[in-house]
């Protein structure tokens, strides 16, 4: 799918989405680095910002359409934590701006272009796209923030590295998926089919050199790890990447 992102207005190349490798037991992150890679810093923090900002309406938005009232309240803090990532990538901002939303604006016409594409067709659809391709992100951005300045990295790292209240996303589709076969093989190809897309978001924030080949030997142990890490989410739902 062609989806262009033209955010940071660097060189761009055509790279190709790596192919899963041999699946290995490596659940942290990061294992690869980013650093020569990273945008300057206010485009990151823009993108990012705007990224929890993104999550946190997704969310709210499945509350709003849940079936029941405990499902509503299962979903809740994750719609909060969100936000308060959100907010103190915005106060990170404001360290070095006076009008955060000024930093932020570049990018929201392109994640919302990018959301309806991953939105899906219906609420379990909707409650996989939030719970992979937010997976996603999170390790991206984590990722990209080894190469930032000072100690705005491990700040940066700390705010996604917080408790994401997702892990109610994961009971109630399994919950789902246990009871029904035909949603569970139907989620597991909406996985597969929202990976690309997620990754073309993340290639878009990444500060290009200018060598394509140089750049892409950078790139691929970077989206390797980050599919096997969406592979991993997949497992968790019971599902097959």
């Amino acid at each position: 799918m062609n989806v262009v992102f033209g955010f940071l207005r660097r060189p761009k190349v055509r790279i190709d989405i790596p192919r899963l490798k041999p699946r290995v037991d490596t659940s942290t992150l990061p294992k690869v680095n980013l650093a020569e890679l990273t945008p300057e810093v206010l485009p990151y923090l823009g993108q990012v910002a705007y990224v929890q900002l993104a999550i946190f309406e997704e969310v709210s938005d499945a509350i709003a359409a849940s079936p029941t009232v405990a499902a509503k309240q299962l979903l809740a803090p994750a719609a909060g934590q969100a936000l308060d990532k959100h907010e103190r990538f915005v106060a990170e901002i404001r360290r070095r701006v006076d009008a955060p939303s000024e930093v932020i604006d570049p990018f929201t016409a392109g994640i919302d272009r990018y959301r309806a594409l991953v939105r899906g067709s219906d609420w379990f659809e909707q409650l996989a796209s939030i719970y992979l391709t937010a997976g996603i992100l999170d390790d991206f951005f984590t990722l990209l923030a080894a190469g930032l300045p000072g100690d705005t990295g491990p700040r940066c790292i700390a705010i996604l590295d917080a408790d994401t209240g997702r892990r109610a996303i994961v009971d109630i589709l399994s919950d789902a998926i246990a009871a029904d076969a035909v949603l569970g093989s139907r989620l597991a190809m909406w996985g597969r089919r929202v990976v690309g897309d997620t990754l073309l978001v993340a290639r878009s924030a990444i500060h290009l050199t200018g060598n394509p080949e140089s750049d892409e030997q950078r790139i691929e142990p970077v989206f390797t790890e980050m599919i096997a890490a969406h592979t991993r989410r997949m497992d968790r739902l019971g599902l097959t990447a």
